[in-house]
């Protein structure tokens, strides 16, 4: 996804070199085959020297955040920390965090998001604690035929995923198990913008804005 630098310095560093990016899942190189969405304003902001540090979720149950996100995070020198998903709240409470940025795996035409699940409970904590929330995924992530969220079907994944790790059962025998993929994040919690790579626009302007630079 090609990102400004010059577009991001000014909405997230405003010339400031002590930025701090919380960001959840995996949305570089190992999920995307190019520079990254999300974690592609983290390598932009490190490369102006913008950035202070990167924070990662872990990304229960599966773990993306700590197998891959992290993993990208080292490779590239960037100073990062992990921390775990209950965590968030504490992270924005105490840390500063200038901003949170996550991808998207399908985007409604009113911004609604669908993403990795324990999105939308980031998105909460963040307009708790006044941090601008940020979607980066390409245009071809939105979908127009949806109107809502609402219509996004959510995969439900494997109960082995929640209920072990690495193979070894962590949880107790007999218990259920609920595992959605995915979870919806609501437009009006999306406060920062859904950044394309035709710039950065607020859900409400997302859909007028893609027809526009898509009209011949």
């Amino acid at each position: 996804l090609p990102i400004s630098g010059n577009d991001l310095g000014a909405i997230l560093a405003s010339g400031s070199v002590s930025t701090r990016i919380l960001t959840h899942c995996n949305t570089g190189s190992l999920a995307t085959a190019g520079f990254g969405t999300a974690l592609g304003v983290i390598r932009t902001l490190h490369e102006k020297k913008s950035l202070e540090h990167a924070y990662c979720t872990e990304t229960r149950p599966y773990n993306q955040g700590a197998r891959l996100t992290a993993y990208e995070l080292v490779q590239d020198d960037i100073p990062a920390t992990l921390v775990a998903d209950s965590m968030v709240s504490a992270l924005l409470q105490s840390k500063s965090i200038s901003a949170v940025v996550v991808g998207a795996d399908r985007i409604a035409a009113n911004g609604d998001t669908a993403n990795k699940i324990g999105t939308y409970q980031l998105a909460i904590a963040a307009r708790y604690h006044n941090v601008p929330f940020y979607i980066a995924a390409p245009s071809t992530s939105v979908d127009l035929n949806l109107t809502s969220g609402a219509e996004i079907p959510i995969e439900e994944r494997p109960s082995e995923e929640l209920l072990s790790i690495g193979g070894v059962r962590v949880a107790a025998p007999g218990i259920q198990c609920w595992n959605p993929a995915f979870d919806v994040t609501p437009a009006q919690l999306i406060t920062g913008g859904i950044i394309t790579e035709h710039g950065v626009f607020q859900p409400a302007q997302l859909a007028e804005k893609l027809v526009e630079k898509n009209s011949p």
